[in-house]
């Protein structure tokens, strides 16, 4: 949602790497931006209403970016997109970074517009994907932000790392970086970054990707 110049580059970036993308706005002159290369999708309407979503395919969508000019219409089309038609991954950009704690408690992941990288946005939308954050010299570790499924919610952290051979460098919840301790529990929102040996990042991101294992006890 959102056809300016975030919205735009997202759509271009995404279409390109394969992904069939459709994108929405209420000005329709705000397609331009996309150039006659884009194939995708073009909607134009208020990116929360219910029949503007549908028409976009909001149904069968894995993922939903919102990245309007307006904190309060980004945040109320994540809430429909995952709340009523149960889109997993949901992304708001914000430009008021004071907001960003009571839309964290909404679990609504969000990117504010003074940190906004397209690496972010799209980490938060594509599965398996994680963003480096340190490597060591020899480029063997490395720290990084990493997807984690929501039925992870409630877990230990210790379980998460027992999973994927892993350690949490830290956390960030509601925007502020935390160490875990060995009781701590992953709570919807969290951004867990994780130390790994860069070869079996892959693996990682592929355990966490889904639910957690079934015990057998």
């Amino acid at each position: 949602m959102g056809c300016g110049r975030v919205g735009s580059s997202l759509a271009l970036s995404l279409e390109s790497q394969g992904h069939d993308v459709a994108i929405i706005d209420q000005e329709e002159a705000a397609f331009r931006r996309l150039g006659s290369v884009f194939e995708g999708r073009r909607v134009t309407g208020v990116g929360f209403d219910r029949d503007t979503l549908l028409e976009a395919g909001i149904k069968n969508a894995y993922a939903f970016a919102a990245v309007s000019s307006g904190d309060n219409s980004n945040i109320l089309a994540a809430r429909v997109a995952r709340e009523t038609f149960g889109v997993e991954h949901v992304v708001a950009r914000i430009y008021d970074p004071g907001r960003a704690e009571v839309y964290q408690r909404l679990g609504i992941p969000t990117v504010a517009t003074v940190k906004w990288t397209a690496d972010q946005m799209l980490r938060r939308l594509l599965p398996q994907g994680h963003v480096p954050e340190l490597v060591d010299p020899s480029g063997t570790v490395v720290v990084a932000e990493v997807t984690v499924n929501p039925a992870w919610v409630g877990r230990r952290i210790s379980e998460l790392e027992d999973a994927t051979g892993t350690r949490a460098a830290y956390l960030t919840r509601l925007g502020v970086a935390m160490l875990p301790a060995s009781d701590s529990v992953y709570q919807e929102g969290d951004l867990v970054h994780l130390a790994a040996l860069a070869a079996e990042l892959p693996a990682v991101e592929r355990t966490l990707d889904g639910p957690p294992a079934v015990s057998e006890h």
